[in-house]
């Protein structure tokens, strides 16, 4: 089940969207819905747990990973593919009014199913960017393991061709852990804090013959700070939402 603080930001901002519908691409600004939105608890500080928004219960999403081939990153979340089928030429993509600036065309290039509005696809980026910028004023740590986790989905397309001032949050992202099991080359040594853990958050560590390292549960709702060593040799998290890295990279 989603995340309710950000499920509630994304129908804040659908109606805004909605409300907004004919502008242009820097129309429909979050901040211009911002006394509509839920307030954070507490003043909104970047990069601190303090006041977060916490998940009622862990996303839905399989976040196994078992490929584990070198440079595996287990939270990141690649651009989602395309709608299969033929794509509208690049030099075709016009909106029905207005022009596209550079940016944007490049962001629609490969993306647009023929027959389809390509200002509609531009649309979906670009709600993905306000997403992101709500939220990282509400908790930046709420926006990466909302990134990790998928639960905001295509963000590094979008990020990379409509907002590329949040890349901080895809980069840190792609070294985060969401719930789920994790093994072999995924697992990286180093210290990490969940975001949005439920009031029941558990984990465990097993090492080499599935001997256990560690686990355990918190139902304090509150985040908590774990170690994966370099012993690990899977990581299994339910309840807890996404796991941060902690300095540089864990």
């Amino acid at each position: 089940m989603r995340n309710p603080f950000l499920a509630c930001a994304a129908v804040v901002l659908t109606a805004a969207a909605l409300a907004a519908c004919g502008s242009s691409a820097d129309g429909n600004d979050p901040e211009a819905a911002g006394a509509q939105r839920p307030a954070a608890s507490g003043p909104a500080v970047p990069g601190s747990t303090a006041g977060a928004p916490t998940a009622s219960t862990p996303p839905a999403a399989d976040a196994t990973e078992g490929d584990g081939g070198d440079g595996a990153k287990p939270g990141a979340q690649g651009p989602i593919a395309s709608a299969e089928g033929p794509k509208t030429p690049s030099d075709a993509i016009t909106p029905a009014t207005g022009t596209f600036t550079k940016q944007q065309k490049k962001y629609l290039e490969d993306r647009v199913p023929e027959g389809m509005d390509p200002a509609a696809v531009l649309q979906t980026g670009q709600e993905t960017c306000d997403r992101l910028r709500y939220l990282v004023k509400a908790d930046r740590d709420t926006a990466v393991g909302a990134v990790a986790t998928g639960e905001i989905p295509d963000a590094a397309a979008a990020v990379t061709g409509l907002c590329p001032q949040h890349q901080d949050l895809v980069d840190e992202a792609a070294y985060a852990y969401p719930d789920g099991t994790h093994t072999g080359k995924a697992l990286r040594p180093g210290d990490y804090r969940s975001v949005s853990p439920t009031q029941n958050c558990s984990w465990e560590i097993t090492g080499a013959g599935g001997k256990q390292v560690s686990a355990d549960t918190s139902t304090t709702g509150k985040s908590r700070t774990i170690t994966i060593p370099k012993s690990a040799r899977t990581f299994t998290s339910t309840g807890c939402y996404a796991w941060l890295p902690e300095g540089d990279r864990g």
